[in-house]
């Protein structure tokens, strides 16, 4: 058997382990290590492995961020953040039809932004806002369906910990990638109210009314999520004028939210300590998935899986858009069968191959070089420039033709092909990962596996699991309306990085 045919083989091997309810960075680290050892033939490089590669992995300062941020979800849950968003929420939306349905959805929205977890966010905001919908006559599956949405905003507004497995995995910039995720979060958010409005419209007995709250009330219940706000425009906004570097901006992140928790009388002892534990517990788990991924991605390198993959897929002659729908149909499917930690650690390293060798048009050297030379003529005429260079600068811009060397020696401009395939680089990697990770966020809400699903579920009982299927497939189809605008424009994605 090829190298080739045993990087091949080994999918169905990994996948039956994980059918079989093996743990997903188990599983992987068996393929991977039983993989090297029959590529290989002998045992003596898969322990060498298993002690550099150990070490190797663990020792990345980029790491780092995802235990600071998991405290500072863990904190964020203590510290009282998700009562004050939903009542302010409230306070404004709740008389409306559907009103503390939207409520929910946009204090999960708050909350994921200090947060960084869809579980953490669904289980959280379910204990807050679920007994109040209940109270004011919501039907228990749009309840639940709602807030298990509302809950996939926790991985998408940054910061976000599977955006920091993306960067690493992939090289990305973390604070450019957080850049990126706030419009798709946002529309997200409008997306799930659109979808709420329409819902009450068709359903009218699954929602019902209370009555509007004085304007006193209202500013008083925003002023009281001012910590949120702290937090948050300190730790993102931080990020994005270099004041730190991401993981400081997590470490600052989770010191304000532990002394807000701690200044609110949550935080005692005891729960600091169960704090410490369950973060210890989150991070020791993703990090072993992380190393399972790396022994099974290891391998896969080795057999040269991901780069024939990647050779087969441009001699098909498809259209890149063509092969990213595939892509994203992959995730679509598979997403409701995993969870999204290990389908980005699983799947990236063969996918980001494929996507990084299309051209997706992103970026013309002709409008780069137009763009420059603007600039450049803007400060007025270089000296020593012809008129005769000059008419034939501004002919090639009013052309979109690209400038020769002289013209561009004679601007003292330097923007090459090479700079223009980095751009387009950057941009089409950091547009793909919001890409996988709105289509990752689906699967937790899809039918019949979704796993916000069956947590939100296990906090209402009474609610048949039914009916949050026939619910929650209208904010599935949201869902995947989004995806398709943010395929068909990735300007909206990319509007914060031109």
């Amino acid at each position: 058997m090829s190298m080739l045919e045993l990087g091949i083989w080994s999918f169905p091997v990994l996948l039956t382990l994980i059918f079989l309810r093996a743990p997903i960075g188990l599983a992987m680290m068996l393929c991977g290590i039983a993989g090297f050892w029959l590529a290989l033939g002998s045992p003596d490089v898969v322990l060498a492995k298993l002690k550099s590669e150990t070490y190797s992995t663990f020792s990345s300062y980029s790491l780092s961020i995802i235990p600071i941020f998991l405290l500072m979800g863990q904190f964020a849950t203590l510290s009282g953040m998700s009562s004050a968003l939903f009542k302010a929420a409230e306070s404004w939306l709740g008389h409306r039809k559907g009103g503390v349905a939207m409520a929910s959805v946009g204090a999960c929205a708050g909350f994921g932004a200090i947060c960084g977890s869809s579980l953490a966010t669904a289980a959280t905001m379910s204990r807050v806002a679920l007994p109040e919908l209940k109270r004011n006559g919501y039907s228990g599956g749009f309840s639940t369906a709602t807030l298990a949405a509302g809950g996939t905003l926790g991985i998408l507004i940054p910061p976000s910990v599977i955006l920091v497995i993306y960067a690493i995995l992939t090289e990305q910039n973390i604070a450019k990638l957080f850049l990126a995720a706030f419009i798709p979060g946002v529309l997200a958010a409008i997306g799930y109210m659109i979808t709420i409005s329409i819902y009450v419209r068709r359903y009218p007995e699954s929602a019902g009314m209370r009555d509007p709250v004085p304007y006193g009330e209202r500013v008083r219940a925003l002023i009281d999520v001012w910590p949120v706000l702290l937090v948050f425009g300190l730790v993102v906004g931080g990020i994005y004028l270099g004041w730190f570097t991401p993981t400081e901006g997590a470490a600052v992140g989770a010191a304000g939210t532990g002394l807000i928790a701690l200044v609110s009388g949550n935080l005692s002892w005891h729960v600091f300590k169960q704090s410490i534990i369950q973060t210890a517990v989150s991070t020791a788990m993703i990090f072993f998935i992380v190393l399972g991924a790396s022994f099974y991605n290891g391998f896969l390198a080795l057999t040269q899986v991901p780069q024939e993959l990647s050779n087969w897929v441009v001699e098909m002659g498809l259209s890149p858009f063509m092969v990213l729908s595939l892509i994203l149909l992959f995730y679509l499917v598979f997403g409701c069968l995993m969870d999204s930690l290990s389908m980005i650690l699983l799947t990236i390293p063969i996918f980001f191959p494929v996507i990084s060798v299309m051209d997706f048009g992103f970026v013309d050297l002709a409008v780069m070089q137009a763009d420059a030379a603007r600039e450049v003529l803007a400060a007025g005429i270089p000296e020593g420039m012809t008129q005769e260079m000059l008419q034939s600068i501004e002919a090639a811009i009013a052309g979109g033709i690209e400038l020769t060397r002289e013209q561009m020696q004679a601007l003292d401009i330097r923007v090459t092909q090479g700079m223009a395939n980095r751009i387009e680089a950057e941009w089409v990697a950091i547009w793909f990962g919001i890409l996988v990770l709105i289509v990752v966020e689906v699967g937790l809400i899809t039918p019949p596996v979704g796993m916000n699903l069956f947590i939100i579920n296990s906090m209402d009982r009474e609610t048949p699991m039914m009916e949050t299927y026939r619910a929650v497939i209208w904010f599935v189809t949201s869902d995947i309306l989004r995806v398709i605008l943010l395929v068909l424009f990735p300007a909206i994605t990319l509007f914060w990085l031109y």
